[in-house]
């Protein structure tokens, strides 16, 4: 039916999708979880935000001549938003799931209060170091989850989260689903708000918190289906 490349945000890499997979590829789909450089099994690669889009691309290109829904959940928006524009006609759909989305000459640091993150970076040798179970608490996580994902999460490369995105367009072109976790706050970021002024935006809200490929994975799944089915 249609390969979805599912990339998930920071500290994490491919694994944090096989729930999710597994509820797509049971809908019929292929499916195509990405850990981008930096991450999980690939640790020690050098990254920056330009390295994280052509890995995204790379991965599209791999695929041949398919259509894609490309997914990107949390930090990897920016990277994901951008590799959408790149890859012209073969886009069926880009879904950002709770996600930030590229805004010209910001980073995923800019427009909130980010000193403690940047002092992190420093302290830990470029690397923004994975959250505890303390830091997961009200995102609707089982004791469970919350422990699978801080016992799977790898510090993430500070200079991804540091450098300025550039998109050539406006994404407001792009046909496109923003899923809006709400116990992670009830109203999308101002610059997705401004984008789902596009007709050719929507909105999906989940009641769930910031992390729904463990907390909700068989209803993301049904999401993430419903944002191509008849498109």
């Amino acid at each position: 039916m249609t390969d979805f490349v599912l990339v998930a945000g920071a500290w994490l890499g491919a694994w944090a999708w096989d729930e999710v997979a597994a509820g797509l590829r049971g809908a019929g789909h292929d499916v195509h979880a990405l850990t981008l450089s930096g991450l999980a099994e690939k640790q020690g690669v050098a990254a920056g935000l330009e390295t994280h889009v052509r890995d995204i691309v790379d991965g599209v290109e791999r695929l041949g001549p398919r259509e894609v829904a490309l997914v990107g959940h949390s930090y990897a928006g920016i990277p994901v938003g951008l590799a959408a524009e790149r890859i012209g006609d073969r886009l069926r759909r880009v879904v950002f799931v709770d996600a930030n989305v590229p805004v010209y000459g910001e980073s995923f640091l800019s427009g909130w209060p980010s000193e403690g993150v940047r002092r992190s970076i420093a302290e830990h040798d470029g690397f923004w170091p994975p959250l505890g179970p303390d830091d997961c608490a009200g995102q609707g996580l089982t004791d469970e989850q919350i422990a699978r994902f801080v016992a799977g999460s790898t510090p993430h490369p500070g200079a991804t989260l540091t450098e300025p995105a550039r998109p050539e367009r406006s994404l407001a072109d792009l046909p496109a689903t923003y899923v809006k976790c709400l116990l992670d706050g009830d109203e999308p970021l101002p610059a997705v708000a401004a984008l789902l002024k596009s007709d050719r935006w929507e909105l999906v809200e989940m009641a769930t918190g910031h992390w729904p490929m463990f907390s909700q994975p068989r209803e993301l799944a049904g999401v993430l289906h419903s944002s191509v089915a008849g498109g």
